[in-house]
């Protein structure tokens, strides 16, 4: 695996790396991560409480979502990075709307907290990046006398995951 070679994916990077263990913290331990949200674990759960059977489906999900986030590192997938700061941004909406409706305990809020710094650190890292690639660009000039169209340089017929650093996905 390849460091990010961009600010936007530090940020994609570290939140990658935590889904991936806190995923399989849950698959391991259950238990703690039901205390680091604060829930209640009892002794004993009654005939028909599907608790453990949630928090492995949604341990299995952080799992392999945080598997998917290193991917989009390795590959500099900028479209990808651009999606996860509008759905991050749902997720923080609904968590905290979570919060204030009494469904979850109020230290879940961190959750919530954590996928908006997370959504806002993206785009801040979209955005530096965006104007730091622009300080690099060659001038319309510079690209004629390079034999290079502008069209070509900035980057726009290219698209997925195979595409170079700092193209506009």
């Amino acid at each position: 695996m390849r460091l990010p070679r961009s600010g936007a994916g530090w940020t994609i990077a570290v939140f990658g790396v935590l889904a991936v263990l806190l995923g399989a913290l849950g698959l391991v331990w259950p238990q703690a991560q039901l205390r680091m949200l604060g829930f209640e674990v009892p002794q004993t759960r009654s005939p028909g409480d599907y608790t453990g059977t949630f928090l492995t489906a949604s341990a299995m999900a952080s799992f392999n979502m945080g598997v998917y986030y290193l991917l989009a590192v390795a590959t500099e997938w900028r479209a990808f990075y651009r999606f996860t700061v509008v759905f991050r941004l749902v997720t923080f909406t609904v968590f905290t709307l979570t919060v204030l409706a009494d469904v979850a305990p109020d230290r879940f809020i961190g959750v919530a907290l954590w996928e908006g710094a997370g959504a806002v650190a993206t785009a801040i890292g979209l955005r530096w990046d965006a104007r730091r690639s622009a300080g690099n660009a060659p001038t319309p000039a510079e690209s004629q006398v390079s034999g290079v169209t502008e069209g070509a340089s900035s980057g726009s017929a290219l698209a997925g995951p195979a595409a170079p650093a700092g193209t506009d996905r």
